[in-house]
């Protein structure tokens, strides 16, 4: 899986109502804030989802959001086809699609230890900077409330916020715990000794081999370890 913008663009392009569905495309296609001059220290692209916590590798935003995207719509066929409960896919498909798209400007890359870190001086959380972003570009009460449900800045009260939550949860674990196994693996290998950092040494890993054939060997740890350790020569015998 590739982390590109252009997966949000073609998950956005799902979305039946053609005002909701232009909203969203317009923020996916131009993430810029509009209320701000402050500029993002890295790109969408480039950006995890969260440093040191789930997704903490490059690209780690979009895997993220579209793997939230996918349990999303899951739960929802699962809901109605158990309960017969129907929800509107539209809103949980942008509320999916633009729950964290805005991360990106709270980080900068950290130079001393790999990876990325918070920013100094960014002042707006994410969740509050997407439902100021929604309502500047003409966003609708109802995609601003199911949003602001994601994250708790709204108790949670439709069905949509509901669903949105759970699969933000449920990816947000699973996406620390597996990436807490191929960091465990790094340390415990000791290639630490030979100067390569976990956090880039993930990192590395993601951008050459790609997240599935990383991920794969989680309970694999002799093929793990071959592929750290390969890496981790290979950075140590670079020119820097």
């Amino acid at each position: 899986m590739i982390s590109t913008v252009d997966l949000l663009i073609e998950l956005a392009r799902e979305i039946r109502d053609g005002n909701l569905r232009s909203l969203v495309l317009d923020i996916v296609s131009n993430p810029r804030l509009s209320f701000t001059s402050i500029e993002p220290l890295i790109s969408i692209a480039d950006s995890p989802a969260a440093p040191r916590k789930h997704h903490m590798f490059s690209g780690g935003l979009i895997v993220h959001t579209v793997c939230v995207v996918k349990i999303a719509l899951a739960i929802q066929k699962i809901f109605e086809e158990v309960y017969g409960i129907r929800t509107n896919r539209d809103l949980v498909l942008a509320a999916a699609i633009l729950h964290d798209v805005y991360k990106y400007y709270q980080y900068s890359r950290d130079n001393l230890n790999g990876g990325y870190k918070p920013r100094d001086d960014w002042y707006l959380s994410h969740d509050y900077a997407i439902v100021a972003e929604i309502a500047r570009r003409g966003g609708g009460d109802d995609l601003i409330r199911v949003v602001s449900e994601v994250h708790g800045i709204a108790p949670i009260t439709t069905l949509e916020g509901l669903i949105v939550h759970l699969a933000d949860s449920i990816d947000a674990r699973f996406g620390e715990y597996i990436q807490n196994e191929a960091i465990s693996a790094i340390k415990n290998s000791g290639l630490e000794n030979l100067g390569c950092k976990p956090a880039v040494l993930l990192d590395l890993a993601v951008k050459k081999f790609g997240i599935q054939t990383v991920f794969q060997y989680i309970n694999d740890r002799t093929k793990l370890y071959e592929l750290f350790h390969t890496l981790c020569s290979e950075a140590a015998s670079s020119p820097h």
